[in-house]
């Protein structure tokens, strides 16, 4: 099977917001799709759909093949499904925890304990299996959640803002999780605030807004599509940062960013030979560079050019708005 999630013109309304207002994805098996979008573009809404846990006004999805209006069960076979928030009984161990979800859905004792043990072993969590989870760290708890959403083995894993409010040590580990599973045969659709995540962990990444689907590509293709490079220069003798912010300012034609400080020189380059060229004006105005960069735009650029706001930006209507 070559997409495992498809899903074409999904309608979905609450009252007069309309939270998904014709959205089409397609994910390939083995792989990671990032939605990302500002608060209330509809990233939540389309998980649920997908998840069998909303019905749609209008348009069709299927996971596996399987229709999620005509087979939810089975689609809910296939699918493992963690939310913004951990869904675990804090006052229950790691292993009590598991255990139960592995009898919710109908293994044995003994087959529930196996896979319970099976998956603290994978997610380092062994040694706390015997511990209650309301003494888990937040990084702790998440890794948890994720071995929850995998009790049943699915070929589907929906990942709903999985970072949101860890520190960068417990995101690191969820990446590292994420990575393995995906490496494992699973297939990832990933909604996230943080572009840095998007960026790291996703094959293609479908930007939403106002829920619709606004551009969808790679990470370097999103980044092309704004036509938009970033020169950036440093001179190893601060005193001529002027000199080189004037060299710099010729070539391009735009009026450089001067970093006060550190002497960082910044502006756009619309034609990548503007690098050879400034390498050739330095050396005859004998400027060493003790930094030299040609960048490429970054994925908050290109949500900025998208969406005219940034992740982290929420209007008040769309604090209104189901996410």
């Amino acid at each position: 099977m070559d997409h495992v999630i498809r899903a074409e013109g999904l309608r979905k309304a609450f009252g007069a917001t309309q939270a998904l207002d014709g959205v089409d994805l397609a994910v390939r098996q083995g792989t990671v799709l990032g939605v990302l979008g500002p608060n209330g573009a509809g990233k939540t809404t389309a998980v649920r759909v997908l998840a069998t846990l909303l019905k749609p006004d209008a348009g069709r999805a299927e996971v596996c093949g399987y229709d999620v209006l005509n087979d939810p069960a089975r689609v809910r076979a296939m699918i493992g499904l963690t939310g913004q928030y951990a869904s675990l009984d804090e006052e229950l161990t790691g292993t009590e925890n598991l255990v139960m979800i592995g009898r919710l859905l109908d293994l044995s004792r003994s087959a529930a304990r196996g896979r319970a043990a099976e998956l603290l072993d994978r997610f380092r969590l062994t040694d706390a299996g015997g511990r209650a989870v309301k003494t888990y760290s937040g990084g702790m708890r998440r890794r948890l959640d994720l071995a929850a959403s995998l009790v049943n083995r699915p070929a589907v894993i929906y990942l709903d803002e999985p970072t949101t409010g860890l520190d960068p040590r417990a995101r690191n580990e969820v990446w590292e999780t994420v990575r393995d599973l995906v490496a494992d045969g699973a297939t990832v659709l990933l909604t996230t605030q943080y572009l840095e995540e998007a960026d790291a962990l996703a094959d293609r990444i479908a930007v939403f807004d106002h829920g619709r689907v606004v551009a969808e590509g790679t990470p370097s293709e999103l980044k092309s599509r704004i036509g938009l490079q970033t020169l950036a220069v440093r001179t190893a003798e601060l005193h001529r940062t002027a000199q080189l912010a004037a060299i710099i300012a010729e070539l391009t034609g735009e009026r450089p960013d001067v970093h006060e400080g550190t002497g960082l020189v910044t502006a756009p380059a619309y034609d990548p030979a503007v690098l050879p060229a400034l390498v050739r004006r330095l050396d005859e105005a004998q400027i060493v560079a003790a930094e030299l960069a040609l960048r490429m735009p970054s994925l908050d650029e290109v949500f900025l050019t998208l969406t005219g706001q940034s992740t982290t930006t929420t209007a008040k209507e769309l604090e209104r708005t189901p996410a």
